[in-house]
């Protein structure tokens, strides 16, 4: 085959995963389902179409290549605030219930997977034990899942990666190179993969941080995030340090900061490209899962489908049990040291939603792509037979996890009474009172230094910020979030009314020959923040 065939190959399956992604994402929006689960559910059927060209995971694709601008980007959207307050919990989390798992795991494929000695077992944990920032994001957003336990979920999914990567080393150590780590070792590692992940994440924030005081480009912007995710995590692998926690490290710290160097012009780009590109990327990686479905079928052939099947359903239904085990206890542990040790203001997590937490546990492409690294043969020249079933038993996990579980939580939620949060929305409307006040006394202070020849832009602007300030205590104080809802739904029709006429107005003069594209393209990009801003004060 020559490289123009190649070429055109890799352009066609390229083509077939967007096509995929668009039409799939469109159901999943009308279904009012968590796209993800659509999506893995699109490639398996996509996977039995017979004549379709097969498309492989590859595993360093995913690791270097999918892995870091996703986890880059579920950092930026995390808070940081909740971050630090969650750690406690996200820790008893991201480690404990990995190592519980990973040895929960062992124990369980000892005794019950025919095949599988605690050796292969303890690789198999820790292949399965971190969960997935992809699906905790896009399907707890999704659901409207309350702040906290989101919080708890990304937090959770953004670190537990380092741990079960260093229980998939050990393990490795242990099965194939026949080396059995010591627990002095293993907490020596463990506290390197943290400690220099964040160091080196801080460092090159650091550094992007100040070189971005000079740069004010949209487009300069986004090659820049891209060039600096990649090295955070390159650089974090080449420390032997953990390339996710660096990702992670960075993006909390660059996130933080870009309310300082970013524009209001490059702000709105950088945002509007990230949102295609990991959007795409999430949508590729979830496709992709579904289409593994042949190559998992063709490694466990010899074998009993039915028995396998049945080992890939109980080895699942373990695999959540030892979570909503861990959970119960681990909630009570975090909320102890954190009441009485760190003397945090919180209440303890009702029975509900810490039952949610265990059971939004899914897994994705990383555990996959872990399955699919493993060696094919072990130190001394035989093949690692065992290979095959871990990563079949990893590909049943990801279903039942992610499209079983995933499509159960919308009812479940609804049946805790768990829909829906306040807080956040309290806690804006306080914000925007505050700003408004601010800026009120900024003004009326200015107003009387002002000479007459300015006297009358203050006064416009006092009137509108008042205007704003007046409707945002009353439906404070009054509490009339219904009324203010048709009110504000008034307001975006009335808006879009008003921009409607805009619009054909400035279509009108375009093709009338009057203006140019050029000139279009700038009246529309007014218009477009215009009509975006109304619709939020309305919202």
């Amino acid at each position: 085959m020559s490289g123009a065939d190649t070429l055109h190959g890799v352009q066609a399956i390229f083509l077939l995963l967007m096509v995929l992604v668009a039409v799939f994402a469109v159901v999943a929006r009308r279904l009012s389902v968590p796209y993800p689960i659509v999506l893995v559910i699109a490639g398996l059927a996509i996977s039995l179409v017979p004549g379709l060209p097969r498309i492989s995971l590859n595993p360093e694709m995913v690791f270097l290549v999918i892995l870091p601008p996703l986890l880059y980007s579920s950092a930026w959207a995390t808070s940081l605030r909740e971050f630090k307050f969650n750690l406690v919990s996200i820790g008893m989390l991201a480690v404990g219930l990995v190592a519980f798992t990973v040895a929960g795991v062992a124990v369980f494929a000892d005794h019950f997977l025919p095949g599988l000695g605690w050796k292969a077992g303890f690789l198999l944990g820790a292949v399965v034990s971190p969960t997935d920032a992809i699906a905790a994001t896009s399907i707890a957003r999704t659901l409207g899942l309350p702040r906290r336990i989101t919080d708890l979920l990304e937090g959770e999914s953004l670190v537990n990666d380092a741990t079960g990567l260093l229980a998939l080393e050990f393990g490795v150590m242990m099965l194939v190179d026949g080396q059995t780590p010591t627990v002095g070792l293993g907490l020596l590692r463990l506290l390197w993969l943290l400690a220099g992940g964040v160091a080196v994440g801080l460092l090159v924030g650091v550094i992007a941080a100040w070189f971005e005081r000079w740069v004010d480009d949209g487009p300069i912007e986004i090659v820049i995030s891209l060039i600096v995710l990649y090295v955070t995590y390159l650089a974090g692998e080449e420390v032997k340090a953990s390339g996710v926690i660096a990702v992670v490290a960075c993006g909390l710290y660059m996130s933080r900061k870009s309310a300082v160097f970013f524009s209001a012009k490059t702000r709105i780009q950088v945002n509007a490209v990230w949102d295609a590109l990991t959007f795409v990327m999430n949508g590729i990686v979830f496709v992709m899962i579904g289409l593994q479905l042949p190559y998992v079928v063709a490694g466990i052939r010899g074998s009993g489908v039915l028995a396998l099947v049945g080992y890939g359903a109980l080895f699942s239904v373990v695999l959540i049990l030892l979570r909503l085990a861990w959970i119960y206890p681990g909630a009570e542990i975090a909320y102890q040291i954190r009441k009485k040790v760190l003397k945090q203001d919180l209440q303890r997590s009702g029975g509900r939603g810490v039952f949610v937490v265990g059971w939004t546990g899914m897994r994705g492409v990383v555990a996959l792509a872990a399955a699919l690294s493993l060696p094919e043969t072990l130190a001394n020249g035989q093949p690692f037979a065992e290979k095959n079933l871990i990563v079949f038993l990893t590909f049943s996990v990801i279903l039942v996890t992610l499209v079983l579980q995933g499509l159960s939580l919308p009812p479940l939620i609804r049946k805790l009474g768990l829909s829906g949060d306040e807080s956040e929305r309290m806690e804006e409307v306080e914000a925007r009172r505050m700003v408004l006040q601010e800026v009120m006394s900024f003004l009326q202070a200015g107003w009387e230094k002002a000479g007459d020849e300015n006297a009358h832009a203050y006064e416009d602007l006092v009137h509108q910020y008042g205007h704003r300030l007046e409707l945002l205590i009353e439906q404070s104080e009054t509490g009339d979030h219904e009324g203010h809802s048709h009110a504000g739904a008034g307001l975006v029709s009335l808006a879009g009314t008003a921009v409607a006429v805009e619009r054909e107005t400035m279509l009108r003069l375009r093709d009338e020959g009057r203006i140019s594209d050029d000139v279009l393209r700038t009246l529309e990009y007014e218009l477009d923040l215009t009509e975006s801003r109304a619709a939020s004060r309305a919202k």
